[in-house]
């Protein structure tokens, strides 16, 4: 399946092109029987057990955002189904930057890992995978208010700035994710992708606006709980596609607190369960305290402080004068006055000009490819900033075309020379141009020289907004168009092939009904040839149990399970779990 069959959905059409270089085909095809078996267990056990602690009707919910409990969901399928309630969804490849992340939900779509946990790692993955994503996000979209702060959060978190060395746990976490789903997963380098990991983690220093966003994000989105302390409900995803953890966080170790803004306080570790988790009584509140966060983030409160974290980032950012003029690029200077009130910025490397969202034509990264640097503030003696000027009061000042001029910032920065073009958006001065200019500190230090070329003064008197990202991403951001080569497919042998075969005529045999004489032989073939694998066995109880035929058969496979389990501690509770479901059957689920 192509994933430009995907942009049927209006919520995916909408996506910028930026975030449309992430999106990878799902290639349905290339998930094998054990794949489709997988997928099935993970459901069962958590429906068997989700129906009790999930906040929202889960099956209603899985149904509503086009999923199954048998099968593997079909991208188009869930597209056609979330587009009824305003969302889209994409299929990706692993862990994306956060920023994106953040964005895709802004736009309403979800973002879903297209590859499916091995057999190894039924009960928890460090990967995001196809079950993680859809299992977990998906039940609980059509709830309104919970997609209001879904896309909300989104919109939020998307201009939240990052430290440097977020972007190095990214790095870090995407790695070391990526060795521990390999096939062929080499322990030693695993073990020193985990030691790097922690490495970082452990001297992150002062956490970003991101890393803070990110708690909110984990025990809310990922890790939530809803309703009272003393009978909370689930819908944090990381929960309802956890099959050990959904259990094990309803138990009193696990202490449960009130969800405000004192959870940003709480760092959390993606490798361990929790030690506690935050319970929400509404959704609004989520709302409410996100909304409290980001009255204090740069992108609202702006001024020197925000620079000073653009600074930190070491990456691209966008600054905002109050003329509305935004400068992107990677901010490496600021100018302060005795107030602590920004008098000059620069950036230096590419960079760009915008306004609302759209580069200016002629300032974007080839023009601006060495930097951008300019004065912030009033003019001396101005009785109102510079961008409220009118005409006539520009001409007063020596502002208009082809006259040479001297302006002196209340800072102390003059710019001397020849206005060569003036910029006017919405009724303010953005940007003056001049030709054989000069730009002095104070101090006599010289920032710009006639023989530089043309200086483009940014106009504005403060710094309003900072936030993280160019202001024209599709503009600023390079492009990878997303290859349409399939993605690298694992090739199976002969032996593994044989058990993909043994697995598809079981679930046959259960979809049709018919030729459940061949299941002694499939027994016999999987204790013969595949003695690692207990799903399959599972699956044939399952069948006979339930038909109350073949008896000999039945007590053989159970028998057979049961020295597994007492052999196996890795598999114990697997096989324990799916005897449990076995013999509580959880056919409701088809019919609600």
């Amino acid at each position: 399946m192509s994933h430009f069959n995907d942009f049927n959905n209006a919520q995916v059409a909408k996506l910028p092109n930026h975030l449309k270089q992430f999106i990878v085909d799902q290639n349905y095809e290339k998930y094998t029987p054990i794949d489709q078996a997988v997928w099935r267990y993970v459901m069962r056990q958590n429906y068997s057990y989700l129906k009790n602690v999930a906040y929202y009707p889960y099956v209603k919910g899985l149904q509503r955002a086009g999923l199954s409990i048998e099968h593997i969901p079909d991208l188009q399928t869930m597209n056609d189904n979330l587009g009824k309630i305003g969302w889209g969804a994409v299929t990706v490849d692993g862990f994306i930057p956060p920023a994106a992340f953040m964005e895709y939900q802004a736009y309403r779509v979800l973002v879903i890992a297209a590859d499916i946990r091995q057999i190894n790692h039924i009960e928890y993955t460090p990967a995001p995978d196809i079950i993680h994503e859809s299992a977990g996000h998906a039940p609980i979209i059509a709830d309104t208010d919970y997609n209001n702060y879904l896309s909300y959060f989104g919109s939020i978190g998307a201009k939240a700035m990052f430290s440097a060395k977020d972007f190095e746990l990214y790095e870090a976490i995407r790695k070391l994710s990526i060795l521990k789903e390999a096939v062929d997963a080499n322990e030693s380098e695993i073990a020193k992708a985990e030691k790097e990991l922690r490495y970082i983690n452990e001297n992150m220093g002062e956490p970003s606006e991101m890393a803070l966003l990110g708690r909110l994000h984990w025990w809310t989105v990922e890790y939530g709980l809803i309703g009272t302390l003393e009978n909370p409900k689930i819908y944090g995803a990381g929960l309802l596609s956890s099959i050990g953890e959904s259990a094990s966080c309803m138990q009193r170790d696990v202490e449960k607190i009130w969800y405000n803004m004192d959870t940003i306080n709480y760092a959390y570790d993606i490798t361990k369960p929790q030690p506690q988790l935050f319970v929400t009584e509404t959704f609004q509140n989520l709302i409410d305290v996100l909304e409290t966060f980001a009255n204090t983030m740069a992108f609202r409160v702006g001024g020197a402080e925000s620079v000073m974290k653009a600074i930190a980032c070491k990456n691209v950012a966008t600054a905002v004068y109050s003329s509305g003029l935004q400068v992107s690029g990677v901010f490496t200077d600021i100018g302060l006055n005795a107030d602590d009130e920004v008098t000059f910025i620069k950036t230096t490397g590419v960079s760009a000009l915008a306004f609302a969202g759209k580069q200016l034509q002629n300032h974007g990264k080839d023009y601006h490819k060495d930097g951008f640097s300019s004065p912030v503030g009033r003019l001396k003696s101005s009785l109102k900033p510079l961008e409220y000027y009118s005409d006539g009061e520009m001409e007063m000042a020596g502002l208009y075309l082809g006259n040479k001029t001297n302006l002196t910032f209340e800072s102390g920065i003059t710019v001397a020379g020849k206005v060569n073009n003036i910029l006017r958006r919405a009724e303010k001065t953005i940007l003056i141009t001049f030709e054989e200019c000069t730009v002095t500190e104070g101090n006599g230090n010289v920032l710009f020289k006639p023989e530089w070329g043309i200086y483009d003064m940014a106009v504005g008197h403060k710094i309003v907004s900072v936030f993280n990202g160019a202001a024209d991403k599709d503009a600023f951001e390079e492009i990878t168009l997303v290859s349409l080569e399939k993605t690298q497919q694992i090739i199976y042998d002969d032996k593994t092939i044989k058990l993909h075969q043994l697995y598809k005529t079981v679930r046959e045999i259960r979809e049709s009904g018919d030729h459940l004489a061949l299941l002694p032989d499939i027994f016999d073939q999987l204790r013969t040839n595949h003695r690692q694998d207990w799903l399959c066995a599972l699956e044939i109880l399952e069948l006979v149990y339930h038909k109350k035929i073949y008896h000999q058969l039945e007590r053989d496979v159970l028998i057979y399970l049961e020295l597994k389990a007492a052999r196996e501690a890795d598999h114990r509770k697997l096989i324990y779990d799916g005897l449990h479901v076995i013999k509580n059957p959880v056919n409701q689920l088809v019919a609600e």
